[in-house]
Parts: structure tokens; sequence; C-alpha cells
């Protein structure tokens, strides 16, 4: 059986839109790091512009990269 892992979530603003669903957001704590689109946001075609409040889900193991499960209205 696989490890569930512990994710964590915050909130952060979209600084840059990249190729391929990548964006680079801002933390609260003013950290900046590359983020994707999570699948069922893909599936659906949420559309995510710079400026926008979204919500990140990080790992312990790795604080560079995260995927950007849900985004604010």
């Amino acid at each position: 059986m696989a490890k569930q892992e512990e994710k964590f979530s915050l909130e952060a603003i979209v600084i840059e839109a990249l190729p391929n669903a990548m964006f680079k957001v801002r933390l609260p704590n003013d950290k900046e790091i590359l983020a994707y689109v999570s699948g069922k946001m893909r599936k659906h075609y949420i559309r995510i512009l710079p400026g926008d409040m979204v919500t990140v889900e990080m790992t312990p193991y790795d604080l560079t990269k995260g995927r950007i499960t849900y985004r604010a209205r």
C-alpha cells in the first residue's frame, strides 16, 4: 500500500502564466514557486489568469513546486 502523503494547502496569487498550464505564483510569505494546474481543473477548462487568487497544494518534500487545486472567484 502507498503511504498517505502529508500535503498542505496555501492561498497564493498568480504572477505569470507559463507554457503547458504552468504558473508562477506568490505565496503569503513572498516566496515564488512554480505551480501546475490539477487534472480536474484542466478537464473542466477552468481558466486562470495573472492576478487570480488560487489554492496551491504542496508537499513537504519539494517546497519549490505545487499544484493549483482551486481558483477563487
